[in-house]
């Protein structure tokens, strides 16, 4: 499906996105990577929560009267 929406709108193939996977883990190194894709996930996952309306409570101190 991803693919499909890629080469759709971008016009990637196969081939393509292999060559650019390659100029990524260059620029960035193997051991860069998976920080950026960790911060790009917990990004993602913080701006669904937003669109939904749920608030993230877990990082602030709740008071109790």
């Amino acid at each position: 499906m991803l693919n499909s929406i890629l080469l759709g709108i971008f016009g990637l193939g196969g081939p393509e996105m292999i060559i650019i996977l390659i100029i990524v883990l260059l620029l960035f190194g193997g051991k860069k990577i998976p920080e950026l894709m960790k911060g790009l996930g917990k990004g993602v996952k913080e701006f669904k929560d937003a669109s939904k309306g749920n608030e993230d409570t877990t990082n602030t101190p709740e008071k109790k009267d």
